[in-house]
């Protein structure tokens, strides 16, 4: 039994002495320089409907937590707390797909007025 708890320490303490530092990968790698600056129209536009799909994913977290939590209080006989709970999910979550939509639409639109703006 004892051996094998020396080969296993051997084992895991041999095994670090084989792998590179971070900073010696990072210097290895050449960089690559961006032309242009920002993002173009077609990654705006992506990335609002990004944000728009995590705004509904938070929403949709946060009610599935405040129900839980409402359906725990519900449980442990707390009724008033269990609709507190459950108010307070949905209110978050309304909270959240209307930022994550506002915030999308914005970046799609600006997408949009910078694609139409290399057109013309």
């Amino acid at each position: 039994m004892r051996s094998l708890i020396w080969i296993s320490l051997v084992l895991f303490v041999t095994s670090g002495f084989g792998q590179t530092a971070p900073e010696q990968q990072a210097a290895e790698q050449p960089s690559v320089s961006r032309q242009g600056s920002g993002s173009g129209p077609g990654r705006q536009i992506a990335g609002g409907a990004g944000t728009i799909g995590a705004g509904a994913a938070k929403g949709t977290g946060h009610l599935a937590l405040g129900t839980a939590k409402g359906v725990g209080k519900l449980v442990t006989l707390h009724p008033i707390d269990a609709g507190a709970a459950v108010a307070k999910g949905a209110g978050s979550a309304g909270k959240d797909v209307t930022v994550g939509t506002v915030k999308g639409t914005a970046k799609i639109g600006k997408g949009i007025g910078r694609g139409v703006k290399k057109v013309l």
